[in-house]
C-alpha cells in the first residue's frame, strides 16, 4: 500500500485533497490473481437436501456446497466454511446460479456485464444495475463457486417459514437468530468443516450476520455484510413517522417466494412427509406480517407502526460484534444511514473494522468495482477478507480501507475515519432572499451565513411529483434509476413542488462529510405535519442532484438526546426521534413548532461554480406513506415554512470550506421541542 492511513496521496485533479488509491495497489492485485487464478479444487460438489432440527422442533432446509475432484466427489478434508441465511429461497439462488455458470449463457450474461459502460442517460439505470453481474455481487448473494473451489465449504439456509425451511417466518426475530446460532454450532461440527465460520450475505442476509455476530457465537470468525441495517425503523420502516412503500412490496416478494417449493427436493420432501409439514405452515401463515401492517397503517393501532420494542430486538446489537467485520453499503441504499453508523459503532480497531460506501442505490453495489483508482471486485474483497480471517493468510486485507468511500461529485479514496477529518461544523440558514438559480420553484430562497431578516411565511401544498424523483429510485431499491436522469441524477421536475433554498456558488472544492441536520420553524392549518426535504449539489448548468435526504411528521419531533449527535459544544448534527406513540407531541393548528429532520449521512465535494441547496416538500409519494390517522388529522391542511430571525431555520452540516457560518451551541436543541 502506497501511503500509510490518513497521509495525503497527491491531489485529485479537481484540487481535492486525496486519500490512498481505493485499489488496494499491489496487494489488491494479488487478490483478484487468487480469484481469478487456477483454483485447488476443479469442482464443486453440491448436496441441496440438507435437514436442520432446531432446538424448538422446526426444521430448516439448506444446500452444502463442497470443494470437489474432477470426478465430482466431495473432497474429504475439512475446510473453513461460509454460511449465508437467505429469505428469498433457495430455489430462485439456484436459479442464479446456474445462469451464471451455464457454458454458453453464463458467459453471455458475464460480456454483456463487462460491456455495459453508461452511468447516466436512458442507459444509465440500466447499465448501473446490469454490471453487477460482473462484478461479484450475485456471487456473494448466492452460491459462489470460485470460493469453494478455492478451499471453502459454502452453506446456505432458507430462513424458517421461508422457501423450503418449516416453521412461520417472523422477520429477523429473536427465535430466528437463534437459528443462525445453532446453524453456526452445527457446521462447526461438522467433518468437512475445519471449525471457523463466516457469514456473508446481501440485504436481508448482512442483517441476519450482524445479529449473529453480536452474540459472538464462538465459532464465527469473520463476517462480510453487504448493504445491511442496525435500525431497520430510521433506515427504511416508518422513516420519521412515515412508513415506507418499499415494506409492502418486499412482504409481497417474500410471501410469494416462500409458496415456491424447491423443484430440487420435491420428489424425496413428498416421499418423506416434508411437503406436507411445509405446506402446513405455510397455509398456517400465508401471508406473514401483511395483515398487521395494512391494520396498523389503517388504525395506527399496531405497535409496528411506531418504534417499538419489536423492533428494539431485532436491531442488531453492533457494539457487542467482536468477530472482523466489513461492511459495504450505499449512499442512497434503503439502509442508507447504517452504511456507517455499523462502524462508527463496531468496538474494535480499524482494520478488523472495514466500512465502503458508494454514490449507489440498494441494487447496485459494486458496480463501477475492479477498474482502475476503484475498489476491487466484491467476490475478491470477500475472498481476501475470509482469507486473512478465516484462513490466516497474511494477505494485508486489514491494510485496506479502513474508510473507502465514494464521495459525491468526486471520486473513490481510503482514509481512517468518517466523517473526514478536515471537517468541521458550519451552518447555513434559509433565508427568503431570491437566489437567482431556482425560478421554477413554489419559491427561491437562498442559504445565507445571517438569519432571514424578517418574519415570513412561506405556503406548501403536496403534490405527486415524488414518483418521479431520486426518492422513488431510493424507495424501490434503485430500480427506478432504469427510467432517466429525474430518477437519479437531476431533481428539477421534483423541484417544481418545493421551497427551494440555494447558497452562493463555491469558489473552491468544498467537502461536506458526516452527519446533517435541518431545523425547521413549521406550522400548519391541521394537526399533523408531514414534511419531506432533501439537500442537493447545483451545478452551473442548473442540474441539481440529491446529496441526501430525510423526512418527519411534525407530532413526531421529540428528540432522543440519548441517542442524538452533538458536537462538542452542544451543537445539534444528527437528530434522533423516539417515534414511539408515548412520545407523539400535539400539533397546535397555526401556531409554528421546531422540528429537527435528520439528514441521512453522506460524504460530496461540492466543484469550482456549485451551490449547495435546500428543498422543503409537504410530502413524498410513495417515499413516505401517511398512516391514515395522521392523513385525517391532516386533511385539507396548508402547510408552512415560517422564516423568522427570533426562530430561524437553518442546515447545520460539516464541511472543510468557507461555506456558512460557525454554529452557535442551542441549550434548546437538548430537549424535546
Amino acid at each position: 500500500m502506497s501511503a500509510g492511513h490518513g497521509e495525503f496521496a497527491g491531489l485529485h485533479r479537481n484540487g481535492v485533497p486525496a486519500y490512498r488509491d481505493a485499489d488496494g495497489g499491489t496487494a489488491a492485485r494479488e487478490w483478484r490473481a487468487a480469484v481469478e487464478g487456477r483454483q485447488p479444487y476443479p469442482r464443486v460438489h453440491i448436496d441441496r437436501s440438507i435437514t436442520l432440527d432446531m432446538s424448538d422442533g422446526t426444521r430448516l432446509r439448506a444446500t452444502v456446497v463442497r470443494p470437489a475432484n474432477v470426478l465430482g466427489t466431495p473432497v474429504k478434508t475439512p475446510f473453513p466454511a461460509v454460511l449465508n441465511v437467505n429469505p428469498y429461497n433457495r430455489a430462485v439462488l439456484d436459479a442464479i446460479d446456474h445462469g451464471l455458470h451455464a457454458p454458453v449463457i453464463g458467459n453471455a450474461v458475464r460480456t454483456a456485464s463487462n460491456a455495459m459502460t453508461a452511468d447516466s442517460g436512458a442507459l444509465g439505470g440500466v447499465s448501473r444495475i446490469g454490471r453487477t453481474f460482473g462484478t461479484g455481487l450475485w456471487d456473494v448473494f448466492g452460491i459462489n463457486r470460485n470460493l469453494v473451489r478455492s478451499g471453502y465449504v459454502q452453506v446456505i439456509v432458507d430462513v424458517r417459514g421461508t422457501g423450503s425451511s418449516h416453521g412461520k417466518w417472523e422477520i429477523l426475530s429473536p427465535r430466528e437468530q437463534q437459528d443462525s446460532i445453532e446453524v453456526i454450532d452445527w457446521i462447526s461440527k461438522r467433518s468437512w468443516c475445519d471449525g471457523n465460520v463466516g457469514m456473508t450475505g446481501w440485504s436481508y442476509s448482512a442483517i441476519n450476520s450482524l445479529q449473529a455476530a453480536s452474540h459472538r457465537p464462538p465459532a464465527l470468525k469473520a463476517v462480510f455484510a453487504v448493504e445491511g441495517s442496525e435500525d431497520v425503523v430510521r433506515d427504511v420502516y416508518i422513516t420519521g413517522g412515515m412508513p415506507s412503500a418499499f415494506i409492502p412490496l418486499w412482504l409481497a416478494l417474500v410471501n410469494g417466494l416462500k409458496w415456491l417449493p424447491n423443484p430440487a427436493t420435491g420428489v424425496a420432501d413428498l416421499l418423506r412427509g416434508d411437503a406436507y409439514r411445509w405446506l402446513r405452515d405455510r397455509v398456517k401463515s400465508p401471508a406473514s406480517e401483511m395483515p398487521s401492517l395494512m391494520w396498523g397503517f389503517l388504525t395506527a393501532r399496531d405497535d409496528r407502526i411506531f418504534d417499538d420494542p419489536y423492533f428494539t430486538e431485532r436491531n442488531p446489537i453492533i457494539e457487542n460484534i467482536e468477530c472482523p467485520t466489513f461492511t459495504i453499503g450505499g449512499w442512497h441504499d434503503l439502509f442508507g444511514r447504517s452504511a456507517t453508523r455499523v462502524y462508527q459503532k463496531l468496538q474494535m480497531a480499524p482494520g478488523r473494522k472495514q466500512m465502503l460506501v458508494a454514490d449507489g442505490y440498494h441494487l447496485d453495489p459494486g458496480c463501477d468495482h475492479g477498474a482502475p483508482h476503484r475498489p476491487p471486485r466484491l467476490d475478491v474483497l470477500e475472498r481476501a477478507w475470509f482469507d486473512k480471517w478465516l484462513k490466516g493468510i497474511d494477505n494485508s486485507v486489514e491494510d485496506y480501507g479502513p474508510v473507502t468511500m465514494e464521495q459525491q461529485g468526486g471520486m473513490w479514496s481510503c482514509g481512517t475515519a468518517f466523517p473526514r477529518s478536515e471537517v468541521t461544523p458550519r451552518r447555513l440558514f434559509l433565508t427568503e432572499d431570491s437566489s437567482g438559480t431556482a425560478a421554477h420553484t413554489r419559491h427561491d430562497g437562498g442559504l445565507s451565513a445571517e438569519p432571514a431578516h424578517r418574519r415570513r411565511a412561506l405556503h406548501v401544498r403536496p403534490d405527486l411529483r415524488g414518483f418521479r424523483s431520486r426518492d422513488l429510485a431510493q424507495v424501490t431499491a434503485g430500480a427506478a434509476i432504469v427510467l432517466g436522469d429525474d430518477f437519479s441524477v437531476d431533481a428539477r421536475y421534483q423541484e417544481h413542488g418545493a421551497l427551494s433554498f440555494t447558497s452562493e456558488a463555491v469558489d473552491e472544492p468544498t467537502q461536506l462529510s458526516g452527519e446533517m441536520n435541518l431545523r425547521l420553524n413549521v406550522a400548519t392549518t391541521a394537526h399533523e405535519g408531514i414534511w419531506a426535504v432533501t439537500v442537493n449539489d447545483v451545478a452551473p448548468d442548473g442540474t441539481s442532484r440529491v446529496l441526501t435526504n430525510g423526512a418527519l411528521t411534525s407530532s413526531n419531533r421529540a428528540l432522543d438526546p440519548s441517542r442524538s449527535t452533538y458536537t462538542p459544544d452542544g451543537v445539534l448534527l444528527d437528530a434522533v426521534h423516539y417515534l414511539s406513540r408515548e412520545r407523539r407531541l400535539p400539533v397546535p393548528a397555526n401556531e409554528p413548532v421546531r422540528i429537527d429532520i435528520d439528514l441521512v449521512p453522506t460524504d460530496a465535494v461540492l466543484a469550482p461554480g456549485h451551490r449547495l441547496r435546500v428543498d422543503v416538500y409537504a410530502a413524498s409519494l410513495p417515499r413516505y406513506l401517511t398512516i391514515v390517522p395522521d392523513l385525517i388529522k391532516a386533511r385539507g391542511r396548508r402547510q408552512q415554512l415560517v422564516l423568522d430571525p427570533n426562530k430561524p431555520s437553518y442546515l447545520t452540516f460539516q464541511t472543510d470550506g468557507a461555506l456558512g457560518a460557525d454554529p452557535v451551541p442551542v441549550v434548546s436543541a437538548l430537549r424535546p421541542l
